[in-house]
C-alpha cells in the first residue's frame, strides 16, 4: 500500500480525543467577545480548514468576505436589528420576553466579521452529484462553515453565526451578484469564556434531545433495533462518556 495512504489513515488516540473535545466544546458565541485582534496567521489556518471542506463535485462553491469596515458592519447591524424586532413578534408572549433578553449577535463586538457565500454557477451548470438535488452546493458551503467553526474552536477562538437578516438586505450591503448566496454571516474573535453548555439550553429555551429518540432503522419512525443490535445501548454509553469529558 502507498505509504502516503497509510500515513493518512492513521489517527492517534490523542488526536481522536482532541477532535471530540473540540466538537463538544464548540459554542455559538454572542456576548463574550473581546476586542483583541485575531492574528492573521491564525485566521489563515482557519480559512484553510474551511477551504478543505467536502463539496459536491469538488466545485468548492464558497467565497469568504472579510468585513473590516465599521461603516459596513454598522449597516449590517442595522438590518439585523430590524429583522430581530420583527422576529420577536413571531413568538408567544412568554417566549417573546426571553427572546428579547438574548444577545443574538456580536457584529460590532467581534474583531472579525466574515460572510461565507455559495457561488451557484461555479464549475458550470452541470455538477457531479448536484444533477438531481440542486441544494447540494448550499450544503457544501455549510460544510465549509462547520470546518471554519471547529478550526476556530481548536485555536481557542469563538464564532457566532448571525442568521437574523433579510437576505436581500444583506446581499445589497455586500454587493453580492444575483447568483451568489450568503450562507453564513460569522463573528470571530477571542472570548472571555465559553459556556459549558449551549446558551439556549442554559436559559431554558430548548433542551438537547436524546439521540436514541432520533435514530431509526430501515424506515422513518421505526425505532425497533434489528436482532443482535446494541446500538441504542452504545448511544447511551457514548453520551455518558462525552458528558464525563
Amino acid at each position: 500500500m502507498n505509504t502516503d495512504i497509510q500515513r493518512n489513515n492513521l489517527i492517534s488516540e490523542g488526536d481522536r480525543e482532541s477532535f471530540y473535545r473540540v466538537v463538544f466544546s464548540r459554542r455559538d458565541v454572542r456576548g463574550q467577545f473581546l476586542p483583541d485582534p485575531v492574528d492573521e496567521k491564525v485566521l489563515a489556518r482557519i480559512l484553510q480548514a474551511a477551504h478543505h471542506a467536502p463539496s459536491v463535485g469538488f466545485m468548492q462553491p464558497w467565497d469568504f468576505i472579510i468585513i473590516e469596515s465599521e461603516k459596513i458592519r454598522r449597516q449590517i447591524h442595522n438590518v439585523f436589528n430590524q429583522a430581530h424586532n420583527e422576529a420577536a413578534e413571531m413568538f408567544e408572549e412568554e417566549r417573546k420576553e426571553t427572546y428579547k433578553s438574548l444577545k443574538l449577535e456580536g457584529i460590532m463586538d467581534a474583531p472579525v466579521n466574515i460572510c461565507i457565500t455559495c457561488d451557484r454557477r461555479r464549475t458550470g451548470p452541470v455538477v457531479i452529484g448536484r444533477t438531481h438535488i440542486r441544494e447540494m452546493d448550499i450544503y457544501s458551503s455549510v460544510c465549509a462553515i462547520q470546518n471554519f467553526w471547529l478550526a476556530a474552536r481548536a485555536e481557542g477562538l469563538g464564532v457566532g453565526w448571525v442568521s437574523i437578516f433579510h437576505e436581500d438586505a444583506l446581499k445589497n450591503i455586500l454587493d453580492l451578484p444575483e447568483h451568489i448566496v450568503p450562507v453564513g454571516y460569522l463573528c470571530l474573535g477571542h472570548v472571555k469564556y465559553f459556556y459549558d453548555r449551549p446558551e439556549l439550553e442554559l436559559v431554558g429555551w430548548q433542551n438537547r434531545m436524546p439521540l436514541e429518540e432520533l435514530v431509526y432503522f430501515d424506515k422513518w419512525g421505526n425505532q425497533e433495533e434489528p436482532e443482535g443490535s446494541s446500538l441504542k445501548k452504545e448511544l447511551k454509553n457514548a453520551e455518558k462518556c462525552f458528558i464525563e469529558r
